[in-house]
């Protein structure tokens, strides 16, 4: 069982990519699947990913608050400055160029934590980067898109709090209540839990390529060239900037994930309520909930071949 868990989370990146083509070709599959599976899916994943921490790695983030402050910063200005270069070099309609920016202008998503997770990266890091952003989202979100695509938004800040606090805050502390009260299950657990995440990140690709079928076949080449760099520049920029800042490995790849793998499923739901009469503006945020989960298992596969 062992070997066979090892062999799922080794080549996890493989295994989204093929359920990804194969979702696409017959999203019936998992039409029945309702979307709200997806936190439900990300909240175990969490709970797993409390059974591997302590509670000093979370000591570290909040004494040294530089590194979440520096990754938070490189967030809400590569993300969003790239969302509108690529607009402007691709000469995207008024609809399609919403749609990018506003991607660029949301926080970090769930994902990002789940993607560091496996990739090996500073998870304490990667979730305070989470928290820190999605506080800061109301504030700079809709100032942001406002800026870059010249357009006003709502952020509900208590929904997506609660969001953060069910999905992610409130897992990651019930792992560490079972690790510390029965430590003997948690050592005979943990070398299963990245299989059992590996299972989980397929399944909501599968999910969010069924729910999002129609409007990624309206969407087309153009639209998804742009999200694929969009994406790809994030991930390279933020661990350049980590780089930079001299960082260990673990906090530029969780830099790196955390800059790269935007909130999209916040960016469809503003779209949807707020952008209205612009009905395209929701396609970028679908293609992005797609593609940063294949990208993200990709790179988690290539970081943990890597030493550091």
């Amino acid at each position: 069982m062992k070997k066979l868990c090892h062999y799922i989370s080794e080549y996890m990146g493989v295994l989204v990519l093929l359920t990804a083509v194969l979702t696409f070709i017959f999203p019936g599959v998992f039409s029945h699947v309702p979307p709200k599976v997806i936190n439900y899916l990300l909240g175990v994943i969490m709970f797993g990913m409390g059974l591997t921490l302590n509670l000093r790695d979370f000591k570290i983030v909040f004494t040294r608050p530089k590194d979440v402050i520096a990754g938070c910063l490189a967030q809400f200005t590569v993300m969003p400055l790239l969302a509108w270069v690529l607009t402007r070099v691709f000469s995207l309609d008024e609809a399609l160029a919403l749609g990018v920016v506003l991607v660029g202008c949301c926080p970090g998503g769930t994902a990002s934590n789940v993607i560091t997770y496996l990739a090996k990266g500073d998870l304490a890091l990667s979730v305070g980067m989470t928290g820190v952003s999605t506080l800061l989202a109301p504030l700079l979100t809709p100032l942001l898109t406002w800026a870059l695509a010249g357009k006003t938004i709502d952020v509900d800040v208590a929904s997506m709090f609660l969001s953060i606090l069910w999905v992610v805050i409130l897992p990651i502390v019930a792992g560490l209540l079972v690790k510390w009260l029965w430590p003997s299950f948690t050592r005979h657990t943990t070398d299963y839990l990245p299989a059992v995440s590996s299972l989980a990140i397929v399944i909501i690709v599968a999910v969010v390529i069924s729910a999002n079928a129609p409007r990624l076949m309206t969407g087309g080449l153009l639209i998804a060239l742009v999200v694929v760099l969009h994406n790809l520049c994030g991930l390279g920029l933020g661990y350049l900037v980590a780089h930079l800042l001299r960082l260990s490995e673990p906090k530029k790849r969780a830099i790196s994930i955390e800059v790269g793998m935007q909130n999209s499923g916040l960016a469809t739901s503003l779209a949807t309520i707020h952008f209205a009469a612009y009905p395209l503006a929701t396609i970028p945020g679908a293609f992005f909930s797609v593609w940063h989960n294949i990208s993200g298992a990709l790179l988690a596969y290539l970081y943990r071949r890597q030493r550091g």
